[in-house]
């Protein structure tokens, strides 16, 4: 039984691929991009958030823990004792493994709401595509029930990896963080020779791609990022619409619960002038632009 590791579900979705959709969440990714909002999504396994404001300091997670962990993170092997023990909730456990089955469980409640709707599912993460078996599993059984599906994806994986699960997915939103490898590498620690080389592929074999970019303050919002964005939008073997999504402050918090540092702290949102501002010379390439998911 093939089984991944999962950490959120979220239903009635409407920011992640057309209409209403359930999100299946896979935890686990190969970019550490600085300004991520899931910073619980990365890790190959699970981990424990930890709420200081909802503890009452009873002492149950100590006497839980057969580590030593909870005042030594390094000794944690996320085992979830303390989660479990914690009466108030000050203490999550991140990322449980599921079976197809149970995922497809899951997702199929709502299958009146996607009918009606146009929607479906979308398969997110973390990166999906760095749990292969998985997601060729759940989405083929996704096409057996004739669910409609998307996967939100950096696109980092090995072409014989996208090659095996394209022919199962309707639509792909397919991240491009920074058109400049250098500037790519700096900010997620990847080179995006292998994202850009399989974006190219999938544009040649005419699949549904809608290009999703985060727009961070001194990262990608300069006049010259944008002109590079056009310019490789518009030498795609097909002509797709751009997402420009703002960059936010939401997750920021995360990082504290997880004991890690933010490494963009202190980085505004940008104004709503200046998005629009980005958008309309994006526009001008003949992209069709929308700004948020």
């Amino acid at each position: 039984m093939t089984t991944g590791l999962i950490f959120d579900i979220q239903r009635f979705s409407v920011h992640d691929g057309p209409g209403i959709r359930t999100t299946v969440f896979f935890k686990g990714c190969p970019l550490r991009c600085r300004w991520c909002h899931n910073p619980e999504s990365q890790a190959m396994g699970p981990e424990i958030m930890v709420r200081p404001a909802r503890c009452i300091g009873c002492g149950a997670c100590r006497a839980a823990c057969p580590h030593g962990a909870v005042d030594d993170r390094a000794r944690c092997r996320a085992c979830g004792a303390c989660a479990a023990a914690c009466y108030t909730g000050a203490r999550e456990l991140v990322g449980r493994t599921m079976s197809v089955a149970e995922v497809m469980a899951e997702v199929e409640r709502d299958r009146a709401f996607y009918d009606q709707s146009g929607g479906g599912v979308t398969f997110s993460g973390g990166e999906p595509l760095a749990q292969p078996e998985f997601l060729a599993e759940l989405l083929s059984a996704c096409r057996a029930r004739g669910l409609r599906t998307a996967v939100d994806t950096c696109g980092y994986a090995a072409w014989a990896v996208v090659d095996r699960i394209r022919p199962w997915v309707d639509l792909f939103l397919y991240d491009v963080k920074v058109v400049d490898d250098a500037k790519h590498r700096a900010f997620t620690g990847v080179s995006n020779a292998r994202i850009l080389a399989n974006l190219r592929r999938l544009a040649e074999l005419g699949h549904e791609v809608v290009l999703r970019v985060p727009l961070v303050p001194g990262v990608n919002d300069d006049e010259a990022s944008i002109d590079a964005l056009a310019a490789l939008a518009t030498s795609l073997a097909r002509r797709y619409p751009v997402s420009l999504l703002p960059y936010h402050e939401i997750g920021i918090d995360k990082y504290r619960r997880l004991g890690r540092e933010y490494l963009l702290e202190g980085v505004s949102e940008p104004t709503a002038e200046r998005v629009a501002e980005l958008a309309a010379r994006l526009a001008q390439s003949g992209l069709q632009v929308r700004i948020g998911g």
